[in-house]
């Protein structure tokens, strides 16, 4: 049905799909929702597949990820499990310590992911005025009186409470502005005086646990500044990009599976002596939920391929954008359609459809809203049509 995915695409898939259905069973979803987080093995045992050659872990030769085969490990993962796992979040902040970080960092870095399954950092650079306007960022380091001192907050940082060191973004006082803002990315141990950390209460995507960090007058030592190459805003926009590709990844594996949930249930429940699923109006509704899931589908898998062949150009930038308009609130819509042929039981707070409704609107929020996306998109359509 789908030309992108090759037979070794296919074995990807297959290797994930075994792996998730011997470990996300809903009795293991429910209590590490409630835990807020994966058992250890868990984590190593993702880390330790193979993903049948695919650059999804570890960069090519050319020093690249393999964009859409960690396209199709979000989808399928997050169909089997029904939530969003902490897994892309993982691929994406490697991706950011390879592009910003020396090999040496990077390689601490790496291999400790590779031996225990676990990230050492968590990503701090939202701010609570901010929100997609990275540019307006407040977090500042400056020398005062001779030392490095780092004052500001972030919040929505993914496991920032148990992470052993935080990666904060921070604009350096000490240089001037050129076109941009001058940005600096510091790999801090968590336990610096001055850095304090507060959890986070979300309704939705409860094995991903957040936080709010606020670092007053932290000193630093020059060491924890990476050092590969200089990063600066337009580098960091890129790995938003691909934050939203696999926002949009999990957000269709979760419609997928709410697709799965609804058409099992209109099969076996019966109302006024037939399968509702022979009514009419719930047949037209599984009708429109699987051409969204189609549609969305489609918009993922030719947005990813577009950003695999031809890397951050404005016609990459308009798909994403359009892509993360339309997908997390139509995998929304699907969820709610899911909810409503499940009846009351579609309510219940433990109920697969209902976390994954939950999950899927807050990707309406994540990685640049909705409107967001309309801001980002619109003058490049502009451009596109040459006006």
């Amino acid at each position: 049905m789908y030309p992108e995915i090759s037979p070794r695409h296919q074995e990807l898939i297959d290797e994930l799909r075994e792996y998730g259905e011997n470990r996300f069973s809903k009795e293991n979803i429910s209590q590490w929702r409630h835990e807020a987080g994966l058992p250890d093995e868990v984590v190593k045992d993702f880390v330790d597949l193979d993903f049948k050659g695919f650059n999804v872990l570890n960069r090519g030769a050319d020093g690249s990820y393999d964009l859409f085969a960690q396209v199709l490990v979000a989808e399928e993962l997050a169909r089997v499990a029904g939530t969003t796992l902490p897994f892309t979040n993982d691929l994406l902040n490697l991706q950011i310590m390879a592009e910003f970080a020396d090999s040496s960092q990077f390689d601490m870095v790496r291999d400790r992911y590779a031996s225990d399954g676990r990230l050492m950092f968590a990503l701090a650079i939202s701010e609570p005025e901010g929100g997609s306007d990275a540019m307006g960022m407040k977090t500042t380091v400056a020398t005062v009186d001779g030392r490095l001192i780092l004052n500001g907050r972030k919040t929505f940082v993914n496991n920032g409470e148990y992470a052993p060191y935080l990666l904060i973004a921070a604009i350096d006082g000490d240089l001037e502005p050129v076109k941009h803002p001058p940005l600096s990315l510091w790999l801090l141990p968590h336990g610096l005086e001055g850095i304090s950390v507060y959890p986070i209460k979300k309704a939705g995507q409860s094995i991903l646990p957040f936080s709010d960090v606020i670092m007053e007058n932290v000193v630093l030592d020059e060491s924890y500044r990476l050092t590969g190459s200089e990063p600066g805003f337009p580098q960091l926009f890129r790995f938003f990009d691909i934050g939203r590709i696999f926002s949009c990844a999990t957000a269709l594996g979760l419609a997928r599976a709410a697709m799965e949930d609804a058409v099992a249930y209109a099969s076996k429940r019966q109302a006024f002596g037939a399968d509702i699923i022979d009514f009419q109006m719930i047949q037209q509704m599984l009708v429109d939920m699987e051409i969204d899931v189609r549609a969305m589908r489609d918009s993922v898998y030719r947005t990813a391929r577009e950003a695999d062949r031809h890397g951050h150009t404005r016609e990459s930038r308009l798909s994403i954008a359009l892509m993360k308009r339309f997908v997390p609130e139509t995998a929304t819509k699907v969820a709610s359609n899911a909810m409503q042929i499940l009846g009351g039981r579609g309510y219940i707070n433990d109920e697969r459809v209902s976390m994954i409704w939950r999950d899927c609107r807050g990707f309406q929020i994540a990685e640049g809203t909705d409107q967001i996306m309309v801001r980002i998109a619109a003058p490049l359509l502009k451009e596109a049509y040459g006006c």
